[in-house]
């Protein structure tokens, strides 16, 4: 398993780091080790979808979108792939999907 490092640049300035597992999932760290949430309910009720629709329009799986939307404490870790499908679905930039709870 190598590492590669990634930052996403805002005005936030949250440093992650993606750990490649086989060449082809990301697991998206926060390096300070704090926490973070996905913005997923705020963005599907925005646009009145359910997390059903959320996860036909983003190709995420059903039951990883209501695990991600029930960690209202936050979590350290979630899988980059999923975050970029959803972010696309919600067309937004990843930084306005993910929400630091806790540096």
């Amino acid at each position: 398993m190598g590492d590669r490092s990634c930052s996403l640049d805002n005005e936030r300035a949250i440093a992650f780091q993606c750990l490649f597992i086989k060449g082809c999932n990301c697991i998206l760290v926060n390096i300070q080790m704090g926490l973070v949430r996905l913005r997923i309910k705020e963005f599907a009720d925005q646009r009145g979808w359910t997390l059903k629709e959320v996860a036909d329009r983003s190709g995420v799986n059903y039951r990883t979108i209501v695990s991600y939307v029930r960690r209202d404490e936050g979590m350290a870790m979630t899988d980059f792939t999923a975050i970029q499908k959803l972010a696309r679905a919600f067309e937004v930039p990843i930084e306005d999907l993910v929400e630091v709870l806790e540096e």
